[in-house]
């Protein structure tokens, strides 16, 4: 199962009015691995940054001039959210209205509503009455979001993947125990799930003949009716 995990930093709030995405951050999970794959794009809005935006995201004009317009990086977005992924996001109505806005501008089809996973909805389901931001969400599983001084899509989409596989069960739910101490993933590199491997040999018994003959003779003190000797058999 392929999963990206977007944020998208923007100059406001109106999608289809004055305001356009200044930042995409992505990162991909395979059955809710991270594979290492990102995608970060800082993008010319075409209009100035206005300043309580700046504060924010600490984004500048200068910063933004001469970065690729939407319509110039549209494709490259595309590829990587392709084969119909979904899309986890925190607050998913905010940046689906963002991107399908920019993507109808450029000419592409827009994202289908269906596609996102909305954080915030889980996290508001799962602890209703509590703070659901992603800052909060940071806090109540213990992941180090120190780092985020100022709001950036890549770290915030990476801060959001630890969140979103706590929502889901487990920083690795998809981890099964192969040895004490050890962790391994029923998933191969190439994204398969890994055979199953059985024992050529059953284990001997590591009891030895005076242990079997001693607890042989302690169930025939206990009688036939204890529930030892019901269950020995």
């Amino acid at each position: 199962m392929r999963e990206i995990v977007l944020d998208t930093e923007t100059t406001g709030f109106d999608a289809e009015g004055a305001d356009r995405i200044v930042e995409i951050g992505a990162l991909e999970l395979m059955n809710h691995l991270p594979t290492g794959r990102t995608l970060h794009l800082y993008i010319d809005p075409e209009r100035s940054m206005p300043k309580e935006a700046f504060d924010v995201h600490g984004l500048g004009d200068d910063f933004l001039r001469g970065k690729p317009k939407f319509a110039e990086i549209a494709q490259e977005f595309v590829d990587f959210i392709a084969d119909d992924a979904k899309l986890v996001i925190h607050n998913a109505s905010f940046d689906m209205k963002f991107l399908n806005a920019e993507l109808r501008r450029a000419g592409f089809p827009v994202i289908p509503w269906s596609r996102a996973l909305d954080t915030l909805a889980v996290a508001r389901e799962k602890f209703p009455g509590s703070p659901a931001s992603l800052d909060a969400l940071c806090r109540r599983f213990g992941i180090d979001n120190s780092s985020r001084e100022l709001h950036g899509a890549l770290l915030d989409s990476e801060l959001l993947a630890e969140v979103y596989l706590e929502l889901v069960g487990g920083r690795q739910p998809d981890f099964i125990l192969d040895q004490p101490g050890q962790a391994k993933s029923e998933v191969q590199e190439d994204g398969q799930p890994r055979p199953r491997t059985q024992r050529p040999a059953p284990l001997p018994s590591r009891l030895t003949d005076e242990e079997a003959t001693a607890h042989a003779e302690f169930l025939v003190k206990l009688g036939q009716e204890s529930i030892w000797a019901r269950y020995s058999t």
